[in-house]
């Protein structure tokens, strides 16, 4: 068995958190799912940070590994830098710009976009340097990288140095290169042109956009998340909990509890407080919860086991929920044929022990949905704090968002376009644990 280098390792390792990297952003940005996939991950100790001709992801893993623990924001943002470089197709149309310049132009033309979105996986607080050349940009109607280019050209050296500076991100080192021939000796010559195919994948994003936009007050309100069966147990337990929701719990609130005032009281007038700790605080936990199970003809019992297994435990751990847990776990194919409400791990292990799938007809999501609609209208759920719904395949979704955040976990294939704006999905590997 070959034994494994060190740098070997670092490789693993960093691709595993480059695919937590990719699922921190498609929650804010699921219409980015496809490009932010394109580019093959490959750890590299000759580069000092993301670089790509357009197929490859090279990037200094032992590096990168020391600024994931120190500054996680600032690699989720790097990693969308190099993919909008892609898209905007800024590798292939320099021509006859000074390189520089050109790069320069790049990177402010694409940190204006991410500074621009405002969304929790990219925002940070902007410097006074930024602020005030955005506001240029914003004064002079400029927001490409070849009208930022123009600008530039009329900028002292002083102000270009610390431009340059404030904005790099990425490296441009293989921009330009002969299309479909990796810059890199050990990479092989690739077959389709990397320009045509981020042409492409350009096209499918921004038809993704406009379906997302849409319905951007609904994609606002539902949590978008990526699962994958490549992700840690720890960022999928971090997904569940997303699902939280504020209730007051019967506990000391030491955050509001003033201890010097507290002494104060005890020295001054002996055994009398002058505050007392609160008796309450208010925890996110999760509440109630609808995990609900395709049980058409093709569904394999192991894999919904093995599912189950996990998110159960994770959902009815100790902290997880209220003393008031409650999980309604519905076997549905073209209608519902079960519903069984779990309160405790203790329940979840002896269902499990005796699991079997009901159904077996046809995938339709929809009667899932209603049912869950005439839970709430009865009062059985009362704070629902969302919906996960695995499928081995697709179906027919409801004509109308609900009101809850749902996520469809898929395990084939599925059609993005059929797939509505408002839901998460993603695609499970079945060779792993998720």
């Amino acid at each position: 068995m070959h034994a494994e280098t060190q740098n070997e390792w670092e490789i693993r390792m960093f691709q595993k958190i480059l695919g937590y990297l990719r699922d921190e952003l498609c929650i804010d940005f699921p219409y980015l799912e496809r490009a932010l996939s394109a580019l093959t991950p490959e750890g590299k100790e000759n580069v000092n940070a993301f670089a790509t001709e357009g197929v490859y992801l090279y990037y200094p893993p032992a590096h990168y590994l020391k600024v994931f623990e120190e500054n996680e924001l600032f690699l989720r943002r790097a990693y969308l830098h190099t993919v909008f470089h892609c898209l905007y197709a800024h590798p292939w149309q320099r021509g006859h710009r000074e390189v520089n310049l050109w790069n320069l132009a790049c990177d402010i033309a694409v940190e204006f976009v991410i500074d621009g979105l405002e969304k929790p996986s990219t925002r940070r607080l902007l410097s006074w340097l930024r602020q005030q050349y955005y506001e240029k940009l914003r004064e002079k109607k400029v927001i490409s990288a070849s009208g930022i280019y123009e600008l530039l050209t009329e900028e002292p050296p002083e102000r270009l140095t610390a431009l340059s500076r404030e904005f790099y991100t990425d490296d441009h080192a293989l921009w330009g290169k002969e299309n479909g021939q990796s810059p890199m000796p050990d990479q092989p010559k690739q077959s389709e042109d990397p320009q045509k195919k981020w042409q492409k994948i350009a096209r499918q994003v921004q038809f993704q956009k406009e379906k997302s936009d849409r319905t951007e007050d609904a994609v606002a309100a539902v949590m978008q998340a990526e699962i994958t069966a490549r992700r840690r147990r720890r960022s999928y337990s971090d997904f569940l909990k997303k699902f939280a929701s504020f209730h007051e719990q019967m506990h000391c609130d030491m955050d509001t509890f003033d201890l010097n005032f507290y002494t104060y009281g005890l020295r001054t007038y002996g055994n009398l407080p002058l505050i007392e700790p609160l008796e309450t605080r208010e925890e996110r936990r999760i509440s109630e919860f609808v995990i609900v199970v395709d049980t058409s003809y093709s569904t394999s019992g192991e894999l919904v086991r093995s599912f189950l297994q996990e998110t159960l435990h994770i959902l009815l751990e100790k902290n997880a929920f209220f003393t008031t847990a409650k999980v309604h776990l519905i076997q549905c194919d073209d209608m519902v044929q079960e519903d069984l409400v779990l309160r405790s791990l203790a329940q979840a292990e002896a269902m499990l022990s005796h699991f079997e799938i009901k159904g077996g007809g046809n995938t339709d999501f929809r009667p899932a949905f209603t049912y869950v609609e005439e839970l709430r209208a009865r009062g059985e759920l009362k704070n629902l704090g969302g919906l996960l719904y695995f499928t081995d395949g697709n179906g027919t979704y409801p004509a109308k968002k609900p009101d809850y955040p749902c996520a469809f976990l898929f395990l084939d294939s599925y059609n993005e376009d059929e797939v509505p704006a408002w839901a998460i999905r993603r695609q499970l590997d079945q060779t792993e644990h998720i």
